[in-house]
């Protein structure tokens, strides 16, 4: 038996979870859920504040840490990347049931819920975003800034004791990265390669490049598939390149070539897919905590490390309808007022008026997603007549509506369930998504193993 399966290890967690939750196990239907992975975790238990005066210690929740600490030890062994868990009263006093459900291969993981994650209705389908490629800018060139001459020059004087990468080190790199390095980034490299044993041997090369320059071994292409999107942030976001944009506001880029790091996780790279504002051979940074999209640093390497230019430019605002629409009671204010032809995205959140038909947006040809809040469509079937969904989350009670009345459409790709944190059994989110998933001919969740016995 595995591990994890031996009750033994959960017990001073269920011990701490019917401590805090009593009344809620005793009651019909009762349960509590969490989610815990080898490196974090969403466990309802209460926390306990440091004394006034000073700062929180783990001493503080030490019971807590231990607890938690048994299950992700027997993770750990296993290889396993995370569980979520189900408690519920037992038909015996002061005994529990504890439901462990382990990853499937037909969900993506959920966020810090015991809730099933997104439904992948379709083998290795992706958000659009994430499948989006960079569009021609005919006629882009390097900025007039760009000088490999003087980029070299100032690198030599400002670090006269740095090793270069060599010939073979280049070529090997260019190989990997199926790339010719740009000029300006060779020109960099020829000069310095950035290996950690050689910062013994001169200064960090920080302040004179402007950043943490990778060795040339670690340089890397950002396209999409280096930047992981899942499904229900994706399916929310879309790109948007108009034309005072220097960069496109892609996931990734095959001309993306990541060659260093700003120290907070943020990724500095080379773009030769510029935006149709932009200059190949610019530098861009890409954030650590976005999804999609890049900005500016400068024109070119010889800007950034010679003129040390690090702010990019200003992009012009410009009003269009937006892509993505937020309809609730602070936001758009209807169906009818988010409806034109390039909307992708339309998201239905706190509504406190009458439900909303979706008659407006029945025939656009770019509406891909969908989101509604439990109790804001009129009629849920008319879901059915959006044509071009790719990704729909609904709560369980609108998904009920659909499967009972045959209306779930046909073109999904993913599908995601909007479930309450602690108020729906994940259990019975399960059932529902097993349903969703065999409509689609994908198999179902079936990793549930149950244990029984005292909660202490």
């Amino acid at each position: 038996m595995s591990s994890l399966h031996d009750l033994t290890i959960w017990r001073p967690l269920l011990r701490l979870l019917h401590a805090a939750h009593a009344d809620t196990l005793a009651a019909p239907g009762g349960h509590v859920s969490g989610q815990i992975s080898p490196g974090a975790w969403s466990v309802p238990l209460p926390y306990r504040p440091p004394q006034p005066g000073r700062a929180s210690l783990v001493s503080d929740n030490q019971d807590e840490f231990d607890a938690i600490g048994l299950i992700t030890e027997a993770l750990k062994k296993e290889g396993s990347e995370g569980v979520s868990f189900v408690v519920e009263a037992a038909s015996a006093p002061d005994r529990v049931r504890l439901h462990l459900i382990e990853p499937s291969s037909s969900v993506e993981p959920g966020v810090a819920t015991a809730h099933p994650g997104t439904l992948l209705l379709a083998d290795r389908a992706q958000p659009e975003p994430v499948r989006r490629l960079p569009e021609p800018v005919p006629g882009a060139a390097p900025a007039a800034s760009a000088d490999v001459d003087l980029l070299r020059r100032t690198l030599r004087e400002r670090l006269p004791d740095a090793v270069g990468a060599s010939e073979e080190d280049i070529a090997a790199a260019e190989a990997r990265l199926g790339v010719t390095l740009p000029p300006e980034l060779r020109a960099l490299y020829e000069v310095v390669r950035g290996r950690y044993e050689d910062w013994d041997d001169f200064r960090d090369p920080y302040d004179t490049i402007g950043c943490e320059l990778f060795p040339l071994s670690e340089v890397y292409i950002a396209d999409a598939a280096s930047r992981e999107v899942l499904w229900q942030f994706g399916a929310m976001d879309a790109v948007e390149t108009g034309p005072e944009h220097a960069v496109q506001q892609l996931v990734g880029s095959p001309g993306w070539i990541v060659f260093g790091d700003n120290g907070g996780g943020d990724r500095i790279a080379v773009d030769l897919t510029p935006g149709p504002d932009g200059h190949v051979g610019q530098v861009i940074i890409i954030g650590h905590e976005e999804n999609i999209g890049a900005g500016l640093v400068a024109d070119s390497l010889t800007d950034m490390v010679v003129h040390r230019h690090f702010g990019g430019r200003p992009v012009p605002r410009v009003e269009r309808p937006p892509l993505v629409a937020h309809v609730n009671h602070v936001s758009v204010p209807s169906v009818e007022a988010a409806a034109h032809p390039g909307l992708e995205v339309l998201s239905i959140g706190v509504w406190k008026k009458e439900p909303l038909g979706l008659a407006p947006v029945v025939g656009l040809p770019r509406l891909r997603t969908l989101c509604a809040y439990e109790g804001t469509l009129a009629d849920p079937c008319e879901i059915s007549r959006l044509t071009h969904l790719e990704y729909l989350r609904l709560p369980p009670a609108e998904w009920r509506v659909l499967l009972d009345a045959g209306a779930v459409p046909t073109g999904l790709l993913a599908a995601g369930i909007e479930a309450r944190q602690q108020q729906d059994n994940p259990l019975h989110i399960i059932a529902l998504a097993n349903e969703i998933l065999t409509l689609y001919g994908r198999p179902p969740i079936t990793g549930v193993t149950v244990l029984e016995g005292a909660a202490s």
